[in-house]
């Protein structure tokens, strides 16, 4: 069964150093590596949590470098038409930064932020191969559990999405002096969407990746070279989440299992 118009497909990592990356994310998730054929001037790593592929990862250019990019995850979401959905992002306030384009046998793709700012891709498969990326009925550890925005724009933001993927506001959360924290419904749980900060410098998607054991993930973080900015915290269900960046500069979340 394909993937439906807003569904999550895929995640991505740009990053300076891929090598270094594989190193700290497979040992923090436990993520195994391969290198996709046919791009041979910039190679594209597939990460796959047991035998199925979650993402992919590419490493930064000098000239994406000197462009501005910067180390950082980005969400697929997947729509019926790439021209359309960039069209109707764009006329909607959002920005195409990268227009429609083709990758031989895997599908067509756009680079576009919404009005706010925050980047990610839509893309349109070549193939009607359901993506299971984003764990939307289960938890399966090394796949994505939980998409969250941040945003300078909460009820621009919501119209947006709903409007250009057919997502649902499903219940709020009190956040005290942060606001509201909107849940995000598209047949089952997406994700949520909250007030970014002062001290985030601009509108952002994070992705929180399953982990088995929240409190080993997190030791493992550190002892790999990477920060963390939220110590694991309890969220309702009994799991715990927390906040990171890794070696390269990238931000990423996990939620997991306190053992």
């Amino acid at each position: 069964m394909p993937n439906k118009h807003g569904d999550f497909i895929w995640y991505e990592l740009n990053t300076s150093d891929a090598e270094a990356a594989k190193d700290f994310y497979g040992a923090v998730i436990g993520w195994t590596w391969e290198t996709s054929e046919g791009q041979p001037d910039m190679p594209y790593h597939l990460f796959s949590a047991g035998k199925e592929q979650v993402g992919g990862m590419m490493e930064l250019t000098d000239e994406m470098e000197q462009g501005g990019a910067r180390p950082c995850w980005l969400g697929y979401i997947g729509v019926d038409d790439v021209d359309k959905s960039a069209e109707a992002i764009e006329a909607a306030g959002g920005a195409v930064h990268i227009p429609p384009t083709d990758i031989s046998d895997v599908g067509r793709f756009a680079m576009v932020a919404d009005p706010q700012g925050a980047f990610f891709y839509i893309m349109r498969g070549a193939s009607d191969e359901e993506s299971h990326s984003f764990a939307a009925t289960e938890a399966r550890d090394g796949h994505c559990a939980w998409n969250e925005l941040m945003t300078s724009d909460r009820a621009a933001a919501m119209k947006f999405y709903t409007t250009q993927f057919g997502w649902e506001k499903d219940g709020e959360m009190d956040m005290g002096p942060m606001g509201a924290y909107e849940m995000l419904r598209h047949d089952f749980m997406i994700g949520a969407m909250m007030s970014k900060p002062d001290e985030v410098p601009m509108s952002m998607w994070t992705y929180y990746f399953r982990v088995p054991d929240i409190d080993a993930a997190t030791q493992t973080v550190r002892d790999k070279g990477g920060q963390v900015t939220l110590e694991p915290d309890e969220i309702p269900g009994g799991e715990f989440q927390m906040n990171g960046i890794d070696p390269q500069g990238a931000p990423f979340a996990l939620v997991g299992k306190r053992k």
